[in-house]
């Protein structure tokens, strides 16, 4: 047969005069005692979760103490801590999105013709623009026909400038002494010293033509009226672009302009 299941034992204090009477005038409660312990295992768990949250809250409160006595500033003193924890986030981010921020486009270009890059075939001009000394910002295309010399950084290219605006005046065609970035602040002195008078300096803000053409050493542009040029390289110490300068006033799609020669 199965075991019959055992009462549980039930206890009462009440205000009645028997055995069980409570002399302190308690109001009465029930007792319930259960026979299995691990009938108690819900009240176990519901009583330590309660010892923990209290713990926490004890923690904190001992955490933020200091901002609460008066000596500190009561309360207002958290008002500072916020306004740090702010400004750490917002560094944060900044941080963050510059790092993850894609590259910055470089200078786009009409992918219409190609580029000339180097040699005698005449190519279209790039849609840039220059700034001129009196502050003017005209496109490159305009400037026809001219001698566009591109100065480089730390180009020691003094003599060869000097040399390039002698001809340039004998063939009565503009130059103009071109920089970007950080050789901008040289090209008013490196005209006033090599340019013979005659030279302009003409900054390139957005760095098309150096993005483009990409000078190594002096290089020249020969920019003829029909707004192409012919990219010059490498010219020697002697070289004698004279010539070259007096066909500019040609179309260079149908002209053929020497190469420059040595003396």
């Amino acid at each position: 047969m199965a075991a019959r299941a055992t009462p549980k034992k039930r206890c009462q204090v009440s205000f009645a005069s028997e055995p069980g009477r409570d002399d302190s005038n308690l109001p009465p409660v029930n007792i319930v005692i259960p026979d299995d312990a691990r009938e108690l295992d819900r009240d176990v768990l519901a009583y330590r979760r309660e010892l923990r949250a209290r713990r926490r809250r004890e923690r904190l409160l001992r955490l933020f103490r200091p901002f609460r006595l008066p000596q500190y500033g009561g309360q207002t003193a958290v008002i500072p801590l916020i306004a740090i924890c702010l400004a750490i986030a917002l560094v944060g981010g900044a941080l963050l999105s510059v790092a993850t921020m894609s590259p910055a486009s470089a200078p786009t270009f009409d992918g219409a013709q190609p580029f000339a890059t180097s040699g005698d075939q005449a190519a279209p001009l790039p849609a840039a623009s220059v700034r001129l000394p009196d502050g003017t910002t005209v496109p490159v295309r305009t400037l026809t026909p001219s001698a566009i010399a591109l100065v480089p950084a730390g180009c020691n290219c003094g003599p060869q400038l000097q040399r390039l605006a002698g001809q340039a005046a004998a063939a009565d065609i503009r130059l103009y002494f071109t920089g970007s970035g950080a050789e901008i602040a040289q090209l008013s002195a490196l005209t006033a010293r090599y340019g013979d008078v005659h030279a302009i300096a003409a900054a390139d803000t957005d760095g098309v033509l150096t993005a483009v053409y990409r000078p190594d050493g002096l290089t020249v542009l020969l920019v003829h009226k029909d707004a192409t040029a012919q990219v010059q390289r490498s010219l020697p110490a002697n070289f004698q672009l004279t010539a070259a300068l007096h066909a500019l006033t040609q179309a260079g799609a149908s002209s053929s302009t020497s190469p420059p020669t040595a003396d």
